[in-house]
Parts: C-alpha cells; sequence; structure tokens
C-alpha cells in the first residue's frame, strides 16, 4: 500500500516490471489471480466514440494448479480431473485426466478399484496433484475420504474444486466432438485418439478429459489446449506395482513425521542435475521394472558409470548447464499459432522479446544436449547397453538442423535484448518456432534421453557415494502367477548383509548388517515367511522397510545397500505397517488395519512381497490374535507369497514352530550391568535365531519415561498374575485329560476378563495366551510340575 501524490490517497498497486512477483506471491498463498489487460489504445478508444471507457479484459488466470516459470520448484505441477462410475461387475472404476501446464502435455487414463481405494491412492500419490476437479455430487462417500487421506502427505495442500454437472465433465461424444472442432491437441504427432485407444473405460477417460478442458478454458489457457500434447498414463501397467498404502508407509517422497523430503527414498536417490531430470527420477520410482531384461539393462548402463569416473565427469560437465528443457519447449510451443496476448497494444513488444529469449534458450539448451549424447555415442563402449536403455534419433541429422536454427536466430535477432522488435520480427519468429515444432517427436526424445542418464548417472553417483557395501542385485526367473503352483522355482529373497539405507544416522552404532532369506532353506524346505518377534524399539520396523527399499532398488536398476542380494521379481509389495486411526475420514485404528489387510488378502499373488506389523494390536487381544492367526496362515499355506510378519503375540511362534514354510527369528537385545546395579535394556538390532523369550516391555516403558513407581507395581502385578496362574494350573495337573485342564484355563480367563475388569489390559491378555501355549506345551511332554 503507498500514498499517492494526488489528493495524498492510499492505493494498492504494483508497477508492470513487479507483477510476476506479485502473482507468484498470491499463488503461493492460494490464490488465483486474473489478469486484465488493456486490449486497445486511447485512440482507438476515442474512434469508437467520445465518451467511450478504453476496453480491458481477462487475458489470463493463474492458480496454483497452472503456475508457470519462476520459483515454481523442480517437481511437476499438475492439475487433475477426476470422474467416478461402476463397471458392468458393480467394481469401482475411476476415469482421470491431468495436466502439467509447464510442459503443455496432458495425461489421461482409468483404473478399477475395490474398498481400500489403494489404486485412487497410488494415483494421488504418483501425481500429486495441485488441485482436483470432480463432479459436485458425482462422487462417493468413500471416495471422498480417500481423497482426504491422501491430499494430506507432504508439505503441500491439495485443493478440491466441485464442478456444477453437465457442463464440464460432458458425455464422451460431446467431449469427442469438441476437440476435433476447436482442433485441441496439435501438439500430437499422430490423432490424439491414440492416447485412448485400448482404454476399456473409455467413456469415463474422456468425460474427466472434458472437465479438464472445461476449466482450462474458463481460466484462458486455450493455448494449452491446441498446442498441448495428449499422452496415455498407466497406473501399474508392466511394473511392480506400489499403491497408494505402500508409497505412504515406506516413506518413497514424503516422510510420516514432517511430511518432507528428509528419510525419503527419493530424496536418497536424487543425485540428479536438471530439474527434468528430478521429474523423470520420480516417476520411475513410481513404476519400478518387472521385466528382467529391462532392470539388467539399467544395471549394465549403472555398472558402466560405476566403472568409469571419467565418462561420469564429461557427463557432469554438460549437465549442469542444461536448461529445464521440458519447459523450455512447453513455453515455445504455447505462443505457436495466433495468440491474441500477442496483439495487445501495450505489451506485444514485451511478449515478444519474452518468446525470443525462451526460444534462443531452449536452442542453446538443446545444443549442449545433443553435443553430450554425440560425445556419449563415442563412448558406447564404456557404457553397456546404454543404446538399450536409451532411444535416440540420427543426431547427426538433428545437429544440422540445429545449426541452421542457431544461424537464423544469430542473424535475425543478434541483440534483440537491446533494440526495439518490429512485427515483422514476430513473423519471422512464429515461422522458425513453427518449423522447429515439427520436429516435436525428435527433440522430445532428444529431452527424454538426457533425463534418462540424467536418472542413471544419479542411481551410479548414489551407490559411489554410499557409506556401506553395495551390490549388483542378481535376478532369478519369476514363478507362474498362481498361488498353486508346487514347482521348485517357488520365488526367492536372500538378502546377505542388508542395511537401511538412510536411517544409519538414528543408529549410534552405525549399520547393523542383516541377513534376509525367503524361500530359501535346508533340507528341501523352502521357508517363504519370516516371524519376527522382538522388544519394541528393537528395529522390527526398520528391518522390514529395509528389505522393500531393496527391492524396489533392485527393481528400479539401482545397487543395493548389501552384500549381495538375489531375488525372483517382485510383482507387488503390500505393506501394512503401524496402527493410526483417520479421525477426518472417520475410520478407527482396528478398521485401517482390517480394510488395509483385506485389500492383501484379496490381490496378492504368489510372486508379492507382503509386509504385516503388529496385524491385529488395534483390537482386543484375543479377536486381534486370531485375525493374526488366520491371516498369517492363509499367506504362507495358500498363497505362498514372500512374507514379513513383525508381532508381539508370542503364541503365534508357538503354532509355527515346526512349520516347513515359516522361519522364526527375532532382534537380539542384552542387558547391560550399570554402575548403580541396575540393568539396562540395549538393542543389538541384529536378527537372531528363534523367537524372541519376551516382548520387554516394562523395560522399554521404563527408557520411555514412565515413573520408575510404577513400572515396579506394573512388574509386582505382573508377577502375581504368573503365580495365580501356575496355581491354577497345579491344582489341575492331577486331571489327565487335557481337554479338561484346558476347561479349567478358560474358566479362568473368563473369571479375570468379567470379574476383574480393573486390573485388566491388553498386556495381561497377551501374558495369558503366551502361558497359555507355553503351559500347554510343558503339560503334553509331562513336563509340568508344581
Amino acid at each position: 500500500m503507498t500514498v499517492s501524490g494526488i489528493g495524498k490517497c492510499r492505493q494498492v498497486g504494483i508497477s508492470e516490471a513487479g507483477i510476476d512477483d506479485a502473482v507468484e506471491k498470491l499463488i503461493a498463498r492460494g490464490y488465483k489471480v486474473g489478469r486484465m489487460e488493456q486490449v486497445e489504445t486511447s485512440e482507438q478508444a476515442k474512434a469508437r466514440g467520445k465518451n467511450s471507457v478504453i476496453e480491458r479484459k481477462l487475458v489470463h488466470v493463474a492458480t496454483p494448479s497452472t503456475v508457470v516459470g519462476g520459483s515454481m520448484g523442480p517437481d511437476a505441477v499438475h492439475l487433475l480431473a477426476l470422474k467416478e462410475g461402476e463397471s458392468n461387475s458393480g467394481s469401482t472404476v475411476y476415469g482421470f485426466a491431468f495436466l502439467d501446464y509447464a510442459a503443455l502435455k496432458f495425461w489421461v487414463g482409468s483404473f478399477i478399484d475395490d474398498g481400500s481405494h489403494a489404486a485412487l491412492g497410488a494415483l494421488l500419490m504418483q501425481v500429486s496433484p495441485k488441485e482436483v476437479l470432480y463432479e459436485k455430487s458425482g462422487l462417493t462417500k468413500e471416495t471422498h475420504k480417500a481423497l482426504l487421506k491422501y491430499a494430506s502427505k507432504g508439505l503441500t495442500t491439495t485443493q478440491m474444486t466441485p464442478v456444477v454437472p453437465d457442463v464440464g465433465f460432458l458425455d464422451a461424444n460431446e467431449v469427442k466432438k469438441m476437440i476435433d472442432s476447436y482442433k485441441y491437441f496439435r501438439g500430437n504427432c499422430n490423432s490424439w485418439t491414440a492416447a485412448i485407444e485400448g482404454e476399456m473405460h473409455y467413456n469415463h477417460v474422456l468425460s474427466a478429459l472434458g472437465g479438464l478442458i472445461d476449466h482450462v478454458n474458463r481460466l484462458k489457457l486455450c493455448d494449452a489446449l491446441h498446442n498441448g500434447e495428449l499422452l496415455s498414463y498407466h497406473l501399474y501397467k508392466g511394473c511392480l506395482r506400489l499403491d497408494g498404502q505402500a508409497l505412504v508407509n515406506l516413506e518413497i517422497f514424503w516422510n510420516n513425521f514432517d511430511g518432507g523430503l528428509s528419510g525419503t527414498l527419493y530424496k536418497h536417490l536424487d543425485r540428479c542435475q536438471t530439474t527434468s531430470g528430478k521429474r523423470l527420477l520420480r516417476r520411475w520410482i513410481c513404476h519400478p521394472l518387472k521385466e528382467l531384461d529391462d532392470i539388467n539393462d539399467r544395471l549394465n548402463v549403472v555398472e558402466g558409470l560405476i566403472n568409469n569416473p571419467e565418462v561420469v565427469s564429461i557427463m557432469s560437465h554438460y549437465m549442469c548447464k542444461l536448461p529445464d528443457l521440458e519447459r523450455l519447449f512447453g513455453r515455445v510451443k504455447a505462443t505457436a499459432g495466433s495468440s491474441y496476448t500477442l496483439f495487445l497494444p501495450l505489451i506485444s513488444a514485451k511478449l515478444l522479446k519474452q518468446r525470443i529469449k525462451a526460444f534462443s534458450l531452449l536452442i542453446k539448451g538443446f545444443r549442449i544436449g545433443i553435443d553430450l549424447l554425440m560425445l556419449l555415442q563415442k563412448e558406447e563402449h564404456k557404457l553397456f547397453f546404454l543404446s538399450k536403455v536409451v532411444n535416440l534419433p540420427m543426431l547427426r541429422g538433428l545437429d544440422d538442423l540445429l545449426k541452421q536454427f542457431e544461424a537464423a536466430m544469430s542473424e535475425d535477432f543478434p541483440h534483440y535484448e537491446d533494440h526495439d522488435v518490429k512485427e515483422s520480427d514476430a513473423e519471422t519468429l512464429s515461422v522458425l518456432i513453427e518449423l522447429f515444432i515439427g520436429k516435436a517427436a525428435d527433440w522430445s526424445q532428444v529431452t527424454y534421453a538426457l533425463n534418462t542418464i540424467d536418472v542413471l548417472q544419479s542411481f551410479a553417483a548414489s551407490a559411489i557415494s554410499s557409506t556401506g557395501s553395495m551390490s549388483r542385485p542378481v535376478f532369478l526367473l519369476a514363478a507362474p502367477s498362481t498361488s498353486s503352483y508346487l514347482g521348485s522355482e517357488e520365488p526367492r529373497l536372500c538378502i546377505k548383509g542388508l542395511w537401511h539405507p538412510y536411517a544409519v544416522g538414528n543408529n549410534e552404532n552405525g549399520q547393523v548388517p542383516n541377513d534376509i532369506n525367503l524361500g530359501e532353506g535346508t533340507a528341501g524346505q523352502q521357508s517363504c515367511a519370516l516371524l519376527l518377534t522382538g522388544p519394541n524399539m528393537g528395529g522390527k520396523s526398520t528391518l522390514l522397510r529395509a528389505t522393500c527399499l531393496a527391492v524396489i532398488l533392485a527393481q528400479l536398476g539401482c545397487y543395493v545397500p548389501c552384500e549381495k542380494i538375489m531375488l525372483s521379481p517382485v510383482d507387488v509389495i503390500f505393506t501394512r505397517l503401524g496402527a493410526t486411526d483417520r479421525i477426518m475420514s472417520g475410520e478407527s485404528t482396528f478398521f485401517v488395519e482390517c480394510s488395509e489387510t483385506a485389500s492383501v488378502l484379496r490381490n496378492t499373488t504368489q510372486n508379492s512381497l507382503v509386509l504385516l506389523d503388529e496385524l491385529g494390536r488395534g483390537t482386543s487381544t484375543f479377536d486381534g490374535y486370531a485375525i493374526a492367526y488366520a491371516a498369517f496362515r492363509h499367506l504362507v499355506e495358500n498363497v505362498r507369497c514372500r512374507l514379513l510378519f513383525a508381532t508381539h503375540y508370542h503364541p503365534l511362534t508357538k503354532e509355527f514352530a515346526s512349520h516347513p514354510r515359516v522361519n522364526l527369528q527375532h532382534m537380539a537385545c542384552a542387558f547391560d550391568q550399570k554402575s548403580s546395579g541396575e540393568q539396562e535394556l540395549v538393542f543389538l538390532y541384529r536378527l537372531a535365531p528363534g523367537a524372541c523369550p519376551e516382548s520387554y516391555g516394562l523395560q522399554v516403558a521404563l527408557m520411555a519415561g514412565i515413573p520408575k513407581s510404577v513400572v515396579e507395581a506394573a512388574s509386582t502385578a505382573g508377577d502375581r498374575m504368573k503365580l495365580m496362574i501356575c496355581n491354577n494350573f497345579s491344582s489341575s495337573e492331577s486331571r489327565s485329560d487335557f481337554s479338561s485342564l484346558h476347561e479349567e484355563w478358560l474358566k479362568f480367563i473368563l473369571f479375570l476378563s468379567r470379574g476383574c475388569r480393573q486390573f485388566w489390559d491388553e498386556d495381561a491378555s497377551d501374558t495369558l495366551l503366551c502361558l497359555w501355549h507355553e503351559m500347554r506345551s510343558l503339560h503334553r511332554y509331562g513336563r509340568l510340575t508344581k
């Protein structure tokens, strides 16, 4: 706010030179900013009549989801339109369309989802939209809950924008006619319909695209529609499937502490030197590979880069000079054709200079990129299989063409910053841009090749800079995708010396490597499941996450933090970690547990990797144990997938102690004698054979700050309960029929649970179950004594 020179009036305003900064600040606060421009001179207004007002029009609306330039950061900014429907089988169908306005690219696709909404979560985590468009009253209550759940991830918020029905989300045929009549998506080399060919849910996809088109039109971004490129987007096709819950639980893009990048897989791998390379890295992480040839081709290139640091040095020299070619190309394409903003009388010269600058930077950027690619072609013998990973056009022909554009820009616009530009300059530039865009497919191929090389060198850099041992993964043939397959080639996951790649900082002892063996056993037995016990804070969850991350890294084509890894490709990673409620979604802790577990049981195959951490703790011990037992047995005996199951239900270790497909291990701990004579629990973070003797809950409670007097009272109560149980068993010992003993035991449990509720808690019931199993075993072998 300033004071004007006339009448000392206060006014709010900004200079024309500062408008871009002001718009950025407003958008950063979540506002939408409309820009009005004068579209005629005062002379033209007078010619229309003496009292005519100079005409002004709304020429552009900037929003957080369509921001361009400035400080928008390396991440893609997306505007997503979502259409919900129902398939013939009664399943929920989603059609979607989203726009990256800075790159002038549209994507469309569809998928079927179940009650867990894990696929919808995957879409939202992959796309990370700034704004979601949907039909008002067009989404179910469950879909709204899922949107609220995943929209809150990370540091940015997602704006939800309902649209009036039958205005934007039109019928598929109407959308098709609109696209054809207005000649949208001229950026496609082929017909725009190629992007939706083969879509099973054609109508839902086109309806979502119609909603997106309508919104973009209302924002006055018609250039994006006319010159944009329409592409198909596949959520899971041909890749290791990571659903929304897995991406959240494994902290792939945002940590679960403050929503930041610290402690995430993306942060760990990001050594990219270009902003467009960072975006490709994110897309790759969302879609790890599944085909062995593709994975090994990437690994061959990464190995070549690790073994040839001089090539990496050359690449870095060029990469650091590259501008964001994707976004520059998008800006240039947006100005192709007749955009009426170029004819605004007061700012046409300024806009023309901006176009010249953008095109000049684009030409210079492609010169750097093509020089680098031609150098790498000469070093092909050092980078094995580079040509299998990076598909290049005829570089020599593009090099000659680029020289022509460089000469034209040097001749026609030698010092455009310091001189006035003319209308003829605009015509010359438009011709050059049209010619350049005519080779859009080749330029896009060059850009993708540069981004791919940037990501691969990032993989190599993360391996080279590692503080621990790194290993190239060795892949085995996958088993047939059927749970009834009983051959010897069952899926395997064998890792020696595994350590968590970015959790070392939390451990004072540094790296503690552990061995994981799933699908490999002795005497012909193949233990596909690891039943893991141990104290809280002992490292169980960290080990589970490290195992999943090792698989993801391997199938991305990265080296893995371990001494050696051998695995069969994984088709899906399922995770059920932690236990929290979702107040905003109206879901309890136990409901969340059950819905996530149900999705696992419905969709897992023999080639899947499943992580279940403390399943059943959200309800009573007896119900929780029953669910954990049934789910574990089903996955072990029926599905026979690779399974990591962490639990505090010690009776499970008794039930499956002799099961041929189950390996019992625990996270080791020890007691350190303090000078005061007390013993302190020390976590060793190392896997040890067998089940953990107990969970050491009282010791962990003491470490967490529970008053010593309270812990001592709990210990006394526990000892008293154990004594009561032993006396009960002793009085029943003379009865030889075990079923009678079991009946006495159940009566005692009922007595405690109903008559002594003031002393009853979940830990006590867990203790009872553990003692019951132990004493039942002793009774069977005749070793139960007074």
